[in-house]
C-alpha cells in the first residue's frame, strides 16, 4: 500500500480546517439550511481526497474510504461535537449530509477508478482469452445467463431416437414391411444377434 502525497496533503489540510470549524464555538452565521450543505461538501471533498490517497487495490481503498470517512469521521464528529462545552448540540440530520457526502464521492471515485482500469487494459491490449469468464469486478456480463448444464437422465430418456435419421435403412423395419414381405412369399427379416 502506497500513499499519493498530494491527495494526502489536501486531505491533511481540509481535515484540520473542518475539525476547527467542526468544534470551535458557533461562529460561522447559519442560514435556514447551509449547515446540511456545508456538512454536505465538506465530506464530498474529505471522501475525494481520502479515497485517492491510499494506493491499493479497488476493492481495499474502497472499504478503507467507507471505515474513515462516513463511519469513523462522519458519525464520530457528530458524537465528539455534543460531547464538548462549545455550544454546539447533536444532530442526525448532519450526520445524514456527512453520508450523503461522502457517498457520492464514494460512488463517482469508484465508478472513475473502474473507467481508469478498464482504459489501462485496453492500451495494453489485454482482452479476455477465448473461454474465460468476463471480469466481474468491472461489471462485464452481471446477470448473465448460466452455464450450458448437462442433460439429466430424465431428458436423455424422453430424446433417445433424436439422431434416428442416421440409422442405417435396413435397421428400420416397420410392421408395413414385415406385412408386405409375408404377402410376397418372403423371407421376413431375421433378427440381429448382437
Amino acid at each position: 500500500m502506497r500513499i499519493r502525497t498530494q491527495p494526502a496533503v489536501g486531505f491533511v489540510v481540509l481535515l484540520f480546517i473542518a475539525g476547527y470549524l467542526g468544534l470551535a464555538p458557533n461562529q460561522i452565521p447559519e442560514y435556514k439550511g447551509s449547515d446540511k450543505v456545508l456538512h454536505f461538501l465538506t465530506f464530498f471533498i474529505l471522501t475525494l481526497c481520502f479515497y485517492w490517497t491510499i494506493e491499493t487495490n479497488r476493492r481495499r481503498t474502497l472499504q478503507l474510504t467507507i471505515a474513515v470517512c462516513p463511519a469513523l469521521l462522519g458519525i464520530g464528529s457528530e458524537f465528539i461535537q455534543a460531547a464538548l462545552p462549545n455550544g454546539r448540540t447533536f444532530d442526525l440530520y448532519d450526520i445524514v449530509a456527512n453520508i450523503l457526502g461522502s457517498g457520492l464521492a464514494i460512488a463517482l471515485s469508484t465508478w472513475y477508478h473502474l473507467r481508469m482500469l478498464e482504459r489501462k487494459r485496453q492500451a495494453k491490449g489485454y482482452q479476455p482469452a477465448p473461454g474465460e469468464e468476463e471480469d466481474l469486478e468491472l461489471g462485464e456480463r452481471v446477470g448473465s445467463p448460466a452455464a450450458p448444464r448437462a442433460p439429466t437422465l430424465e431428458e436423455e430418456v424422453d430424446n433417445w431416437d433424436e439422431n434416428a435419421e442416421d440409422w442405417e435403412e435396413d435397421e428400420h423395419v416397420t410392421g408395413e414391411t414385415l406385412a408386405g414381405a409375408a404377402d410376397e412369399g418372403g423371407a421376413l427379416p431375421q433378427k440381429r444377434s448382437d
